[in-house]
């Protein structure tokens, strides 16, 4: 195993520890790319499960009944979620519960993920539009198809209800990839209107930096939890050529087409690096391999330029220059919580300390 990967995946877990000690009984949301001082929430938002997520990354790395207390109490606070109408609650209870549920063999984990499955194929799903809605949690329409309301609840309405549930989760797929990918570009969001008819909405808008790697990693989550490899064909057409990835093939994704030169989002980057690896553990020899390949590219490519090292000043094992939102002006070269966990994922996927069927 590569030595950089171990490496930083400690470097990242240690300012686990720190955020931690910072945050106190609050969720970090992002942090100052100078100070890295945490802005942080009461309940979470929909970030709140990639906090519960980074804690049980950190217990795993540890083995320390310390870390997997705090993780178990932290994941015991996205409860309040569990009836909020919004198509998060797969990004808050999937990301927040399937590390405690898997490897960390946590009951009371198992126990909310399924509580969180019920709900949002009870509450959630709309047999009418073949989707779980975005909602109204957040304010704003609805009755919303949004690209970052796909991953997490597909495999999260997968283990409901058996084979209904199983139907609610391709549907959900399917339904945002034949909007969000139609003729033209990607567009992230629709809204169901008066009229009976799906029209796109004006944000997100194409070119969201997060819009492509939200819709490989649902693609990624299918694959696995719906045991249907078409969905990694349906991958290949957002991945490009299949050839073997060099250095000079990694992107990190502009915050959005139109953003000033430079201006990136290294969370999208990193959940893409998740998908990959997601994908390679559903595919074949040798696209597995070409895959697994192309992700620790992006991660090394991630840990040597935008993760902060050890010295005087800001702290290390941030992961900078992530863009929370372009449009609104909100930390647009920041750490952010979710790029922090997928950052870890992918390392902690790469060196083997969790499986693809983990999470």
């Amino acid at each position: 195993m590569k030595p950089w990967a171990r490496e930083a995946l400690a470097l990242v877990l240690e300012r686990v520890a720190v955020t931690a000690a910072e945050v106190g009984d609050r969720f970090p949301l992002y942090a100052d790319p100078d100070t890295g001082r945490w802005t942080t929430t009461s309940r979470g938002s929909w970030t709140g499960g990639f906090w519960a997520g980074l804690r049980w990354l950190r217990a795993l790395h540890t083995g320390d009944g310390r870390d997997r207390a705090g993780a178990a109490e932290w994941t015991g606070r996205l409860a309040g979620w569990l009836g909020a109408d919004t198509a998060t609650r797969g990004l808050i209870f999937w990301y927040g519960t399937a590390l405690g549920a898997g490897s960390g063999g946590d009951s009371a984990s198992v126990s909310l993920r399924v509580r969180a499955a019920g709900a949002c194929l009870d509450d959630g799903f709309a047999p009418e539009l073949g989707i779980v809605p975005w909602g109204a949690a957040f304010g704003g329409p609805r009755l919303v198809a949004r690209v970052d309301g796909v991953p997490g609840m597909v495999p999260l309405l997968a283990t409901a209800g058996g084979a209904e549930g199983r139907r609610a989760a391709r549907s959900h797929l399917d339904r945002h990839l034949a909007l969000c990918l139609g003729e033209g570009p990607l567009r992230p969001a629709w809204e169901w209107t008066a009229t009976g008819r799906w029209a796109a909405c004006p944000q997100p808008a194409p070119g969201w930096s997060r819009g492509r790697a939200w819709l490989l990693l649902a693609l990624a989550d299918a694959a696995l939890c719906l045991d249907d490899g078409t969905y990694v064909e349906r991958a290949r057409g957002l991945l490009g050529p299949d050839g073997e990835a060099t250095a000079t093939d990694v992107v990190v994704p502009p915050a959005e087409v139109t953003a000033p030169q430079g201006l990136v989002d290294t969370s999208a980057a990193a959940i893409e690096a998740v998908a990959l690896l997601k994908l390679a553990a559903a595919a074949t020899a040798p696209e597995a391999q070409r895959l697994r390949g192309r992700a620790a590219l992006l991660l090394e490519h991630l840990v040597t330029v935008h993760v902060t090292t050890p010295g005087p000043g800001r702290p290390s094992g941030m992961l900078l220059n992530g863009c929370y939102d372009l449009h609104r002006g909100i930390a647009v070269r920041h750490e952010l919580v979710w790029g922090d966990f997928f950052l870890a994922l992918g390392l902690a996927l790469l060196t083997g300390l969790v499986t693809a069927h983990d999470v």
